[in-house]
């Protein structure tokens, strides 16, 4: 291949071929090869690039090109211009109209790539993904574990054994492959410490970048087992984010002791590729499902009007926030759809173009993160936001060589992701499908599919607050010792007191807290863990009265319980001055009807 050496253009985009033929292709500037081929004139050498065949046949312009990429293994490219029709035309048009613009071309060029256009690679965005994935699980499983015995222990809300144990009865065999838990060899109260213990252990040794590739297998087996065992009380976004995260995490981890970034190739671009387009669907899905919801207030923009004094847990920058101006509020929902729904295009487009994406991406979570608690969500959708930033985008990034970079995206170490991407992408299609579609039925075929990969949630639909919440209801449960004078439970996040100011608590997620929030939105009948609930504050039970933020009946349980709802809503701004409140509320009615244990 001959091309012009004095122009900028060229010698950008000659970085490019070479690197995708290999030593399949020798480059050269015609100010070097030209005199080579005097049956060439020179100044055709100079209008258009000039590849030279082993059996003597010359090809320029856009033919040359493609030509050259299929010497190089991209053969699509070649069949394309020699079959497709209207393909040669249109790429013959668009080589001559960027040849005679070469300076904006290369200016173009520049804008959205940079300083090269060489294929991404992504070992330095590996490194630290991988060990903050590793500190996502650790933060996922200590803040597990001490609630762990009053969620699902044998004193606690809802016993994982009574879960197994129904399981059985009803599936017989079948339950193993439904509820998929090392639960089923032991449910007791020390085997979940050993899981989440195991399970702090291995994601501490991916964090300091420890065993890499042994790490993620097991620790998405851990984190399924206890995902499947809590229940209900991993019923969040977030939880099945992490297994499908880490699922893929799985397939990118090297094959070395210690993780280095520049002491090992570049991760496989199917692994790569599974990842952003995770990063995509979650992004886009929640913009679609908000659209195809039928919720009037994402249409109108008044959804921030609502979210912050809705949210489960909102902080006091979220109550800050609410006092904002009614232009800005309706601009930030706006905002929110175009990131949602826009920018994650940008994801497949060249290095500038994508660190735009990212930048939007990461300051749309920090921005959720300061204004309500959402435990490690907001840090795994940064994680996800690292494989936009490719390794010449790095500070001082130590680029790895072609050679690596080739060899690093060939071999029997991709078969297993290029599987995971033939099985899951059918069920991706069906869940896109369904979020453009919700009323539509699934094809059957696709449905035993989805149902047989399920319970293990590698494949996932995603969309927070696809309806807007417009009212905030609070449970209140009070206890008594005569039926007459009723002491109220506090809990340690979610709103009680009036005057308590709206706290901090992610990465950490307090489980009971974000499920009153959802238990205010039905009725009590409608989760049968309240009852349980209950029935351990009427035991006056330890692992379920630590939950709490206080326990008004330290040293004997009551005698009766009840629960009232009420509607909260920030206070003002001029009641937060007076009286120093930050939430106002109204008695509403009856939440659960007084109760006590028989007696005995």
């Amino acid at each position: 291949m001959v091309y012009d050496g004095d122009c900028a253009f060229c010698l950008l985009w000659v970085t490019r071929w070479a690197e995708e033929t290999g030593a399949a292709v020798d480059f050269q500037a015609l100010q070097m090869a030209a005199a080579r081929f005097p049956e060439v004139p020179r100044v055709e050498f100079e209008r258009a690039v000039r590849l030279i065949e082993p059996d003597g046949q010359v090809w320029r312009g856009a033919a040359a090109v493609f030509r050259s990429l299929g010497w190089g293994g991209m053969g699509l490219n070649r069949w394309s211009y020699d079959h497709v029709p209207g393909f040669a035309a249109i790429s013959e048009f668009a080589y001559r109209l960027i040849a005679g613009h070469r300076q904006i071309a290369h200016w173009f060029s520049w804008l959205i790539w940079g300083k090269n256009v060489l294929r991404p690679t992504y070992s330095h965005a590996r490194s630290w993904f991988l060990r903050m994935l590793g500190a996502i699980y650790l933060i996922a499983f200590l803040s597990f574990w001490v609630q762990a015995d009053g969620l699902i222990g044998v004193h606690g809300i809802s016993p994982v054994h009574q879960l197994l144990d129904a399981a059985k009865a009803e599936l017989g065999r079948r339950a193993w492959f439904a509820l998929p838990s090392l639960c089923w060899f032991n449910s007791s109260d020390g085997f979940i410490h050993f899981l989440c213990a195991a399970g702090v252990t291995f994601s501490t040794l991916l964090l300091i970048g420890l065993i890499p590739a042994v790490c993620p297998p097991l620790l998405f087996a851990l984190y399924l087992s206890l995902t499947i065992a809590g229940q209900t009380f991993f019923s969040f976004q977030w939880d099945i984010l992490l297994l499908e995260v880490g699922f893929l995490a799985i397939f990118l981890a090297p094959g070395k002791w210690w993780l280095r970034s520049e002491a090992s190739r570049a991760p496989a671009r199917v692994t790569i590729f599974l990842l952003q387009f995770l990063l995509f669907k979650l992004m886009l899905m929640s913009g679609i499902v908000k659209l195809t919801s039928g919720d009037a207030s994402w249409w109108n923009l008044s959804a921030l009007d609502y979210h912050y004094w809705t949210q489960p847990l909102p902080t006091f920058l979220g109550w800050w926030a609410d006092k904002s101006p009614e232009w800005l509020k309706h601009g930030s929902t706006a905002a929110t759809l175009f990131i949602e729904l826009v920018v994650p295009f940008l994801i497949c487009c060249p290095r500038r173009l994508r660190l735009i994406a990212c930048g939007l991406f990461v300051g749309m979570q920090i921005v959720i993160g300061l204004t309500g608690n959402y435990a490690f969500f907001n840090l795994l959708t940064i994680a996800l936001c690292l494989f936009l930033i490719d390794d010449q985008a790095w500070p001082r990034a130590s680029g790895l060589t072609k050679v690596e970079t080739r060899l690093s995206n060939r071999g029997w170490s991709t078969i297993p992701a290029v599987l995971v991407l033939v099985l899951t992408m059918p069920l991706n299609a069906l869940l896109f499908f369904n979020a453009l579609q919700p009323e539509a039925p699934w094809p059957w075929l696709l449905t035993s599919y989805y149902s047989l990969v399920e319970p293990f949630r590698i494949v996932n639909d995603y969309g927070l607050f696809r309806v807007m919440t417009k009212d905030r209801s609070e449970i209140i449960i009070e206890g008594s010792d005569d039926g007459i004078d009723w002491r109220p439970y506090v809990f340690k996040w979610k709103p009680g007191p009036l005057d308590r100011r709206p706290g901090f608590v992610e990465p950490h997620q307090p489980r009971l807290d974000w499920q009153m929030w959802f238990a205010a939105l039905g009725d009590a009948r409608q989760g049968e863990w309240f009852y349980g609930l209950m029935q351990r504050l009427l035991e006056n039970s330890p692992p379920v009265t630590r939950l709490l933020g206080n326990n008004p009946f330290p040293d004997k349980p009551p005698r009766y319980l009840r629960a009232e709802l009420y509607r909260y809503r920030f206070s003002t701004v001029a009641e937060h001055r007076a009286r120093g409140t930050w939430w106002s509320r109204q008695d509403l009615r009856e939440y659960f009807p007084m109760v006590s244990l028989p007696p005995e």
